[in-house]
């Protein structure tokens, strides 16, 4: 064995010592250097990992039938869409005022809020009212009579599912007439009616009326017969049965079914006042359309659809106020 000379300040190693030392280095270090890498791999798997986790637990949350939301969570998926919505309606204006900045298809929002603004500062024909106000009061005072005039439907539809005599004289009746289109008797309403507001209105309550008819009629058809004949063993008349017993039981969903016609009533009012008016939102809408007036079309969507979206709510809160045990279990 070959001999190496000494540094000065260093002891003597052999070559064969050293390469022991270094083995014995080596593996001391080894289940270190594993350890750390280990661990590197799992931090590693665990940040690529955790987006497709989240994505599994929204997606088991979807489908799940009893799903624990927090008021955030609840909050953000009630919003998501209207982000979606508003998002992609910028980007979609802002797109097209690029290639060409008088694009009045889909006006921007600068453009709908000035819109919205010479609606509320321009006077109409009187003088006295600015349009919108005007187009407000008209389509208002409508809609809240025709939506009145629903009211008569509840109480035969009620008497329908109680009563075999009001069942056999209006049940086929009432389907029968369900399933004829409004809007075709419009010509009819203006001809026997004329121009005025009768016609309008005629044409809501022909429209709704009979869905209103026919969904209180099934919700009163399908109250237990032991309720009934326990009200009467107990000494209660017809009438007490009908207005104390029946009635309340099947309000709750009347007035849900109610607050879901809002828009068919609406509907029916745009087209009638599209036709034959001299104000109103939907008069406002199919005259401004000549012109290609998006914006001012866009505001007056937004308004009805924020008036009836808060009609709904106060509603929907009412309903639960006074029946809360209405969609409890």
């Amino acid at each position: 064995m070959r001999l190496r000379a000494p540094r000065e300040g260093r002891p003597f190693i052999s070559s064969d010592q050293q390469s022991c030392d270094d083995r014995g280095k080596e593996a001391i270090m080894w289940p270190i250097t594993s350890k750390v890498m280990f661990e590197a791999a799992n931090e590693l798997w665990h940040i690529l990992w955790f987006p497709f986790a989240l994505v599994w637990k929204e997606i088991c949350l979807i489908f799940s039938l009893s799903p624990k939301f927090s008021k955030k969570r609840v909050f953000f998926l009630s919003s998501f869409l209207f982000l979606v919505v508003i998002v992609s309606y910028l980007y979609i204006s802002h797109e097209r005022h690029i290639e060409n900045p008088r694009d009045k298809v889909v006006p921007s929002v600068t453009q709908i809020v000035d819109a919205f603004k010479s609606s509320v500062t321009e006077l109409d024909r009187s003088k006295k009212h600015c349009i919108l106000v005007t187009d407000m009061i008209a389509s208002s005072t409508r809609f809240a009579i025709g939506f009145l005039l629903l009211l008569p439907g509840v109480w035969l539809g009620l008497h329908m599912g109680l009563f075999p005599w009001f069942e056999a004289s209006f049940l086929r009746f009432v389907t029968f007439f369900d399933k004829v289109p409004a809007l075709t008797l419009l010509p009819i309403l203006f001809i026997a009616f004329g121009l005025d507001e009768t016609a309008k209105i005629a044409l809501i309550v022909i429209g709704v009326s009979p869905t209103i008819v026919l969904d209180t009629y099934l919700k009163a058809k399908a109250i237990p017969r032991e309720m009934i004949v326990k009200g009467l063993t107990l000494g209660a008349s017809q009438f007490e049965i009908a207005y104390k017993i029946a009635l309340p039981m099947v309000l709750p969903s009347i007035l849900d079914n109610l607050r879901l016609s809002l828009k068919p009533v609406m509907l029916f009012l745009l087209v009638g006042e599209s036709l034959a008016a001299t104000s109103g939102m939907g008069y406002r809408i199919f005259v401004v359309r000549r012109y290609m007036a998006m914006d001012t079309i866009i505001a007056y969507i937004a308004i009805m659809s924020a008036i009836l979206f808060l009609i709904d709510v106060a509603m929907k809160q009412f309903i639960v106020w006074k029946y809360p045990w209405q969609n409890k279990g």
